[in-house]
C-alpha cells in the first residue's frame, strides 16, 4: 500500500515537473520565436526625438516655431520630481521596482478582465514596456506585441538607467492638442514651464496619457476633473504628497489654456510673418525639411522687429493709400446666413471661422466683422473680440462716401451716400476703430479692406547682407505668397545702373556724352521704337544727367555702345539674373527678376563694390547648442587678446570677393545720389543723411519701383498687381515706393545713422557741368556745377560724343521747345520713319521709363 501511494505521489509530482517543464519550454519558445526580429533597443540610447525649432529674434525673442509633432526636449534631470511622480503614480507605481514588467499589473488586469467578461480590458504596461510600444512597437491590444513588448522591456532595462528610461518616456507621450511630452504639454495646458507647475497641474498632465482625446479640458471636463483627483490619490497613497497638500489640491477647479482660464503661450508671439515663412522655406532646402521641422534647431533670425513693423506699415499704407484712390468697394466676399444673426453665440462662433485677415494693424487693428442690421443711413455690425455696447457698433454713412461697390457682373454702383450702398445684413467686413490723432481718442468704426494691388518690400545692412526687414505683401494671413523672394517682374530703369555700371568698368565716366536721339530697333516682332518717358528728345547728355533723369534712349545707345553681352555678364555677376537675355530691351530692364535680389544688387554699389549675400539668418544651432551654420564668415584678428589700447576697436577684415572696381562703385553712387538730390525721386526721398537710389516705372505702370540706400542701410520696394496690368497714368515709381522707402528710412536713420558715402583713395575729383559735360575750373561754382570723381592717373578726355551707333536725325527737337506732333527721322538702316506720340509699340518687351 505504501508503495503504492508512493508510486502515485511520484506520478503527480513528475506529471507536475514535467507540466512545468513544457510551460517553462512554451513559455521559452514563444519568448525565442518573437524574440528574434525585434527592433534593436539599443538604438534607444542614441535616439533624438523630434522636437521643435524655433526661430529668435536679433534681441532674443521667441518669433515664430515651427514643428510636425510639438515637442521640447527636457533632460530627465530638468524634469521636477513632481512632474515624475504624478506620472509614476497615474501610469506605473511600481516603476522603480519592477524588471521592465509588472506580474502584479498584468494578474490584476487579467483579473478584472476575467470578472468583468470583457467589459473591463485596461492595459498593464510598464512605462518601460509603453517606451517599447511609443518607439518601436505599434500600439494595438494584440497578445503578440503585449509578448514584444515584455521581451523588450526586460531588455532595455539592462541597457538603460530607470531615469533615462523615464527622461524618454516623458519627452516622447503624447498628452493631446499636438503636444508631445510633459514640457510641450504644460505650455500648452498653462503657459507654464515644468517648474511652475502646482500639483494639480501635474496630476492634470498625467491623467491624459491613457486617452487624451477622452480627457479633453472642455469638451470632457468632469471627466478629467475626476481623473485628476483619482491621480492626487495616488500620489498621496504612494507618499508624494502629504494629506494636507491633497485636501488642497483636490479642492481646485480644473483650469486650462482651452478653458479661457490662461492666455495661449502663441499670443506672446507674433503673428506668422513673411519673415519666418521665407526663414522656414530657405532652411528646408538647406537642411532638409525634415531636420527643420523636428530638429529642435535655434535659428537666429537677421530681424529688427521694431523696424519690421515700420516696413509693414509704410507698405500697407501705399496699398491701401493707392487702393482707395481707386474708390471702388470689394469687401471681402464673405457672407453668414441670416438666421444667424439674431444670436449673437452663433454669429461670433460662425465669424470665427471665417478665414479672412487677422495680422493687420495699419493705423489700429482691423477686426473681422459682420453686418447686423443695414438702417436708413448707417450699418450696425459686429466686431469679433469686441463686446457689444447698449448702442450696438455702427458705421455712419459718411464713411462709405469714398467708395462704388463692385457688382456681380462687374459693373459699380453709385457712389457711397449711405451704408447701404457698400454693405448688406451678413455681409462679413473688415473695421478698424478710427482715432484722433492728437490723443488717440475713439471717433468711429470704419470699413476697411485689403487692396487688390499687391507689393513687397525688403531692407537689410549693405556690409553684412542681413536682412532687418522684409514685407511680401499686404497681409501674410491674406496672401502667403512672398512677392519679396518670390515674384518674378520687370525691374524697369531700376535696372539701369547695371548698365551704367558696366560702361563705367569700360572706361566711359560720369562726364561721357551719350546723344539722346530718337532709335528704331528692326525686331522679329516689328520696328521698335523706344522713347523717353516725357515723349521728348534731349541731344548730346552727360552719363549723369541720363541716369540722374532716367533717359531711356540714351541708356539703349549707351547699351549698345558697350555690348550688351558686358551688360549681361554684370547683371549675372551681381545676381540679377541667373541667365539675361542679350536684347537691347533687357537694357531697360524687361527681363524678370526678384526685389531680393535686386535690393542685394545695390547693396554692392554702396559697400564699394563687394559681394554681398542677403541672409535672414545670422546663425543656426542644433539641439546640442553646436553650431551648424554661421553667415558672418569674417575674421577678426584680434577679438582673442586679452585687452585692446585704450580708444581701439578690433580689427575685422573682409573676406569678400570684389565685384567692381571701387572708383565705379563710388562714381555710381555719386550718380544716384543726383537722382534722390535732382532726378526722378526728388520729391519723394529727403532723408538727413546721403541717400543715393533709383526709381523704376515699367511701361503703362504694370511695375513701380524704388531701390535706394545710404552708407549703411539697403531698402528697396515695388508695387504692383499680381496679375499685371496698368497703375493708371499717374503711377511712377519715385511717387508710389518713393514714399514708402522715405518713411522707413526715417526710422532706420534715426536707429542706425548713416554718414558720407566711402571715397576711394584713388579717386581724382574734377569740377564739369553736369547739363553739358563740359570741363570746369576748379573755383568754379552754381547749381550746374558737380565734381566728378575720375581714376587717378587717368586724364579723362571731353568732347567725344556716343551715339551707339545708330543714326541720328537731324530734325527732332530739343526738349526746350517742347515735343507735341510726331517726327520723322533718318533709321539706321537709311530709311525714314515717325516717331513721338503715336509710337506704341513695345509696352511690355520694352521695360522701364523712368
Amino acid at each position: 500500500m505504501t508503495r503504492f501511494i508512493l508510486s502515485f505521489f511520484g506520478a503527480i509530482f513528475t506529471l507536475i515537473t514535467m507540466g512545468m517543464m513544457m510551460v517553462a519550454l512554451g513559455v521559452g519558445g514563444v519568448f525565442w520565436m518573437y524574440g528574434r526580429d525585434l527592433p534593436s533597443h539599443e538604438s534607444l540610447a542614441q535616439y533624438t526625438p523630434p522636437t521643435i525649432s524655433r526661430i529668435y529674434s536679433v534681441e532674443g525673442r521667441i518669433i515664430d516655431e515651427f514643428a510636425q509633432e510639438r515637442r521640447l526636449f527636457t533632460p530627465a534631470n530638468e524634469i521636477p520630481d513632481l512632474v515624475k511622480e504624478a506620472f509614476i503614480s497615474a501610469e506605473d507605481k511600481n516603476f522603480y521596482e519592477h524588471k521592465g514588467y509588472d506580474l502584479r499589473g498584468i494578474a490584476a488586469a487579467a483579473f478584472d478582465a476575467v470578472a468583468s467578461r470583457g467589459q473591463d480590458v485596461r492595459g498593464a504596461s510598464t512605462i518601460t514596456q509603453q517606451v517599447m510600444k511609443n518607439f518601436l512597437l505599434s500600439g494595438d491590444r494584440q497578445v503578440e506585441r503585449k509578448i514584444k513588448e515584455i521581451i523588450l522591456a526586460s531588455r532595455i532595462e539592462d541597457t538603460l538607467s530607470k531615469d533615462k528610461i523615464l527622461e524618454l518616456y516623458m519627452n516622447e507621450i503624447f498628452l493631446g492638442q499636438n503636444s508631445y511630452g510633459v514640457t510641450a504639454a504644460a505650455q500648452t495646458y498653462f503657459n507654464k514651464s515644468l517648474v511652475e507647475l502646482a500639483p494639480h497641474e501635474a496630476a492634470m498632465l498625467a491623467s491624459l496619457p491613457k486617452a487624451p482625446s477622452d480627457f479633453h479640458p472642455v469638451r470632457r471636463k468632469d471627466r478629467l476633473l475626476a481623473r485628476r483627483n483619482f491621480v492626487l490619490k495616488e500620489m498621496l497613497e504612494n507618499g508624494f504628497i502629504d494629506e494636507q497638500t491633497y485636501e488642497t489640491e483636490v479642492a481646485l477647479p480644473l483650469k486650462s489654456v482651452q478653458n479661457g482660464d490662461y492666455a495661449p503661450f502663441r499670443d506672446a508671439l507674433p503673428p506668422r510673418n513673411y519673415f519666418t515663412d521665407e526663414i522656414r522655406r530657405q532652411l528646408s532646402v538647406d537642411f532638409g525639411e525634415g531636420e527643420f521641422f523636428s530638429g529642435g534647431l535655434s535659428v537666429r533670425a537677421t530681424l529688427d522687429p521694431e523696424l519690421q513693423v515700420e516696413a509693414e506699415d509704410a507698405l500697407q499704407r501705399a496699398l491701401e493709400l493707392y487702393d482707395r484712390s481707386q474708390g471702388v468697394w470689394r469687401g471681402t466676399g464673405e457672407k453668414i446666413p441670416a438666421d444667424m444673426l439674431t444670436d449673437s453665440t452663433a454669429w461670433r462662433e460662425a465669424l470665427g471661422t471665417v478665414a479672412i485677415a487677422r495680422d493687420i494693424r495699419l493705423e489700429n487693428p482691423w477686426y473681422p466683422a459682420v453686418v447686423l442690421e443695414v438702417g436708413e443711413n448707417d450699418a450696425r455690425i459686429g466686431i469679433e473680440g469686441v463686446p457689444d455696447d447698449e448702442d450696438g457698433h455702427w458705421v455712419p454713412a459718411r464713411d462709405v462716401e469714398w467708395a462704388r461697390k463692385r457688382n456681380e457682373d462687374g459693373s459699380l454702383g453709385r457712389r457711397g451716400q449711405v451704408a447701404g450702398d457698400l454693405v448688406d445684413v451678413g455681409d462679413v467686413v473688415h473695421v478698424r476703430r478710427m482715432t484722433a490723432d492728437n490723443d488717440g481718442s475713439f471717433i468711429r468704426w470704419t470699413l476697411r479692406q485689403v487692396p487688390q494691388v499687391q507689393g513687397a518690400f525688403m531692407a537689410m545692412d549693405v556690409n553684412t547682407g542681413r536682412v532687418v526687414a522684409m514685407q511680401g505683401g499686404f497681409s501674410y494671413q491674406h496672401s502667403v505668397f512672398n512677392r519679396a523672394t518670390q515674384a518674378q517682374r520687370q525691374p524697369g530703369s531700376s535696372f539701369k545702373p547695371f548698365v551704367y555700371a558696366a560702361a563705367l568698368d569700360s572706361g566711359y565716366s560720369p562726364a561721357t556724352i551719350v546723344v539722346d536721339a530718337p532709335i528704331e530697333i528692326n525686331t522679329p516682332q516689328g520696328v521698335w521704337r523706344p522713347k523717353n518717358a516725357s515723349n521728348r528728345f534731349y541731344g548730346p547728355t552727360p552719363l549723369r544727367t541720363g541716369i540722374e533723369q532716367s533717359r531711356n534712349l540714351m541708356t539703349i545707345r549707351l547699351a549698345q555702345e558697350v555690348g550688351m553681352d558686358t551688360v549681361g555678364r554684370y547683371a549675372e555677376k551681381f545676381g540679377v539674373y541667373d541667365n539675361m537675355g542679350r536684347v537691347l530691351a533687357n537694357a531697360l530692364g524687361a527681363d524678370e527678376t526678384t526685389l531680393y535680389k535686386m535690393v542685394a544688387a545695390y547693396a554692392m554699389f554702396a559697400n564699394g563694390g563687394e559681394r554681398v549675400e542677403p541672409t535672414l539668418v545670422d546663425r543656426v544651432q542644433d539641439r546640442y547648442g553646436n553650431t551648424v551654420y554661421k553667415h558672418d564668415q569674417r575674421v577678426c584678428e584680434d577679438c582673442t587678446l586679452a585687452s585692446l589700447q585704450a580708444g581701439q576697436g578690433p580689427t575685422v577684415r573682409s573676406n569678400r570677393e570684389r565685384v567692381m572696381d571701387a572708383v565705379t562703385a563710388y562714381q555710381l553712387t555719386s550718380m544716384l545720389q543726383g537722382v534722390v538730390e535732382r532726378g526722378t525721386a526728388r520729391s519723394a526721398v529727403s532723408l538727413p543723411v546721403p541717400t543715393a537710389g533709383k526709381t523704376g516705372t515699367t511701361n503703362d505702370a504694370k511695375d513701380v519701383w524704388f531701390i535706394g540706400f545710404t552708407s549703411n542701410i539697403v531698402a528697396g520696394c515695388y508695387i504692383g498687381f499680381d496679375q499685371p496690368r496698368g497703375l493708371g497714368s499717374g503711377a511712377s515709381g519715385g511717387g508710389m515706393c518713393g514714399p514708402v522707402f522715405n518713411a522707413f528710412m526715417q526710422k532706420a536713420v534715426a536707429k542706425f545713422g548713416g554718414s558720407k558715402f566711402r571715397t576711394p583713395d584713388s579717386c581724382q575729383f574734377i569740377k564739369i557741368d553736369r547739363n553739358t559735360g563740359a570741363r570746369l575750373s576748379d573755383s568754379a561754382s552754381g547749381d550746374n556745377v558737380v565734381a566728378e570723381c575720375f581714376r587717378q592717373g587717368e586724364e579723362p578726355i571731353f568732347g567725344i560724343q556716343f551715339d551707339g551707333g545708330f543714326a541720328m536725325g537731324s530734325n527732332f527737337e530739343l526738349y526746350n521747345e517742347g515735343s507735341a506732333a510726331s517726327k520723322q527721322v533718318t533709321t539706321s538702316s537709311g530709311g525714314t520713319g515717325l516717331v513721338g506720340p503715336k509710337a506704341s509699340f513695345g509696352t511690355l518687351s520694352s521695360g522701364g521709363l523712368y
